[in-house]
């Protein structure tokens, strides 16, 4: 029976059994995507990276996938597999490359963190507030934007920004139905708490099969290009945002971001976090479905 090399990891946290799980698979050079997608609903966990030799000359290619599809990008799984290729010895410490649906992506990688730069800061126009307040469970009461309205914004992969009262995320939620009505995939809800530049953040994610994620380094970057487009952060420089996610998943979250603005729009986010090891093994290849 063929089989490839995996290991589960904790991604943005100091300590296992929080942050947000990741499995890390090598060896996959051989397998077509409905294969890695198989894998991937085999672990279950919101996503599942696949780390591959790159053609185009980035330390490597990275392929990630929730239980539901392939995403170019995104946050938790690119910083895992990068603090993982280093410990595994595939790449040196300091500056790696990775290659991904959303570009050539820099990273840099310690032992046990790694600070990801996203893609190129997008941010929509605005979206309707009743309506997304309806699709997580809240009133008019709970929105905490007031003349800045929700938009999505993100640095390769987007999800809708709502921002709310701290004390309504506990009682937010996604309806998956409404979700796909107002085509939303992913929607990061958060409380800003503007003196510590801190926010509070549930995200979810019902069009990829993921209904709460417990840490989400694409949100994070996100929420930094929707934070300086309203004017929340400062619209010049480069100023630091910290993210605490996964709270009330019991799975608590700490990812350290920066955001770079000039004339009032940003240019370039980061966002950083630690890597735990939980576990690893071998996993039986599937079989070609097509």
């Amino acid at each position: 029976m063929s089989t490839v090399a995996y290991e589960i990891v904790d991604v943005f946290t100091d300590r296992p059994f929080a942050g947000n799980p990741l499995a890390v698979v090598f060896g996959a050079e051989s397998l077509a995507g409905d294969q890695m997608q198989t894998l991937a609903r085999e672990f279950n966990l919101s996503e599942t990276v696949f780390v591959l030799p790159s053609a185009a000359g980035a330390t490597y290619r990275a392929r990630i996938f929730t239980p539901e599809t392939e995403l170019p990008f995104a946050g938790h799984p690119s910083v895992g597999a990068a603090v993982v290729s280093v410990r595994r010895g595939l790449a040196q410490p300091g500056q790696v490359v990775q290659e991904c649906g959303a570009g050539m992506l820099p990273i840099t990688v310690g032992s046990d963190v790694a600070t990801l730069t996203g893609g190129k800061p997008t941010l929509g126009a605005p979206l309707p507030v009743r309506d997304l307040l309806d699709l997580v469970g809240l009133t008019a009461e709970d929105f905490a934007g007031e003349a800045a309205g929700p938009a999505a914004a993100g640095c390769g992969l987007e999800f809708v920004i709502l921002p709310v009262r701290r004390e309504a995320l506990a009682r937010a939620w996604a309806d998956p139905a409404r979700a796909r009505a107002l085509g939303v995939t992913g929607i990061s809800v958060f409380a800003w708490e503007a003196a510590e530049r801190t926010a509070y953040v549930r995200v979810f994610c019902p069009g990829v099969s993921v209904p709460e994620d417990p840490a989400t380094g694409s949100a994070a970057l996100g929420l930094g290009v929707w934070l300086v487009g309203q004017g929340w952060l400062p619209g010049e420089g480069t100023t630091s945002y910290t993210v605490h996610q996964g709270i009330e998943m019991h799975r608590p979250s700490l990812l350290e971001c920066t955001v770079t603005a000039a004339d009032g729009a940003a240019t370039v986010a980061t966002v950083s976090g630690h890597v735990v090891p939980v576990a690893q093994g071998e996993i039986a290849v599937p079989p070609f479905i097509g």
